[in-house]
């Protein structure tokens, strides 16, 4: 694919009208204020992307902070719903959709305009940028940034499906802001919660090696893409779940099955902590048209000699047991209140702990992305796009066409190689058949694993 993408157009979209309105960004807000999500959607068609531009634009009347700005009053970080707008780029490529889709993991990735999330956190630039790149055999790829304080994946969605409706001419589903997230926490969560916060204040030996860590990330680590078919899913579903004695979900059989064969292929074999986010709305009562950063996490102990079911027994108890084993909204809350909301930006959670490899897990199959309708078309590709590459972060969806499970994994070179080999590949895939039919990324991905 060209590397040298032209641009065709460049304009801002804006919902029209301001509304004035500020929100208060509550502590996990805050907390991921430093980083940005960079995502594509891939369709076989071509777009209109004036239609595409008036969509969102209406989207952004039912959502405005994704139009809005950051600044920090007092110590305390806000975001003003100010309608001063949204990027949105067109360009064309002269490689094919295959091509683009092969590179949307790319560190530089031509896909996406990677949001600067520290610089927006200090005020005065875009919260979401898009970038709608036309290939030479009619695709199209719709690249998306936002800034991680705007809200989780749960309230991209919210935004991605309101721009479908608005497309389509279909009624806008509900989106509701939260004034001031904390003060709504501190009125629903229970007086006690498991006491330990989702985040830590490291040393100074500890924040120095972090930030070696960051500056040499696109050098030292490596995205792979893991392509699963629903029938190994339901292999892996079967004889986990049989050697347990319960019934499993898919994304607890993956999760266990990604971890344990990774930490093989590298060698390791100490026990280590996973780390899964957990969308918080459902177990809180609190509706999931919500726009925020509603997570906590589960942090369970992996200990290969245990095997792989039992992580995933594991993984699905911590699950089912977190409104009172894991959830800690309330302990962060007394932890911010104890240091002090000036140390917050020295924090960091819990689950990122390269030195540790703690592994974390993010599951994003079920929000309904392949649903998601633009022009008539559903996407055929969803992926994470050019995302900071730190060790031993993994995020999973659909894969290709909706099918199956895509992985998508950030490892040290060294084990990325590994697992691309022959090697990697049959431990990865121990739970396909001769007989199952390929996945339906493997004609189009060939880097897929």
């Amino acid at each position: 694919m060209s590397i040298w993408p032209q641009l065709r157009r460049s304009r801002t979209v804006r919902a029209g009208h301001a509304t004035g309105r500020v929100l208060r960004c509550g502590l996990m807000d805050t907390m991921l204020a430093d980083l940005a999500v960079s995502v594509v959607l891939c369709f076989d068609r071509p777009l209109d992307d004036d239609r595409l531009a008036a969509g969102l634009a209406r989207a952004l009347e039912r959502v405005p902070v994704f139009a809005g700005r950051l600044r920090t009053v007092e110590g305390v970080l806000e975001a003003i719903c100010d309608d001063a707008g949204v990027p949105f780029e067109s360009y064309t490529v002269e490689g094919t959709l295959a091509e683009a889709m092969g590179r949307a993991t790319a560190v530089g990735s031509e896909l996406v305009a990677p949001l600067d999330a520290p610089a927006a956190r200090a005020g005065g630039v875009p919260l979401l940028t898009v970038r709608v790149t036309r290939t030479a055999d009619g695709g199209t790829v719709v690249g998306c940034s936002w800034h991680h304080a705007v809200g989780d994946l749960n309230s991209f969605m919210l935004l991605l499906r309101s721009w479908s409706a608005a497309v389509e001419g279909e009624p806008l589903p509900e989106a509701e802001l939260v004034d001031d997230q904390d003060e709504l926490l501190d009125k629903i969560l229970p007086a006690e919660d498991c006491g330990r916060p989702g985040f830590r204040l490291p040393s100074e030996a500890e924040a120095e090696l972090l930030a070696r860590e960051l500056a040499t990330g696109p050098l030292a680590n490596r995205l792979v893409q893991i392509a699963f078919t629903d029938a190994e899913l339901a292999r892996m579903s079967e004889e986990f779940g049989e050697a347990v004695g319960r019934r499993l979900s898919s994304g607890d059989v993956l999760c266990a099955h990604l971890v344990s064969t990774l930490r093989e292929l590298d060698g390791d074999d100490a026990e280590r902590m996973l780390t899964v986010p957990v969308n918080a709305r459902r177990w809180l009562g609190l509706p999931p048209a919500l726009v925020g950063n509603l997570l906590s996490e589960v942090h369970v102990p992996h200990r290969p000699e245990d095997g792989p079911a039992a992580l995933a027994g594991a993984l699905r108890t911590a699950v089912e047991e977190f409104p009172t084993a894991h959830l800690n909204l309330r302990a962060n809350l007394w932890f911010l209140a104890s240091l002090g909301r000036s140390r917050l930006r020295d924090c960091v959670p819990l689950g990122f702990d390269p030195a540790a490899r703690r592994f974390s897990f993010s599951n994003w199959s079920g929000f309904g992305v392949y649903t998601v309708t633009f022009q008539g078309q559903r996407p055929v590709f969803f992926s994470p796009a050019a995302n900071y590459p730190i060790p031993w972060v993994c995020w999973t969806v659909e894969g290709y066409r909706g099918e199956g499970r895509l992985a998508t994994v950030v490892l040290p070179a060294r084990l990325a190689a590994r697992v691309r080999g022959a090697q990697g590949r049959a431990a990865l895939h121990r739970f396909r058949r001769a007989e199952d039919q390929p996945p339906a990324a493997a004609g189009v991905l060939p880097k897929v694993v």
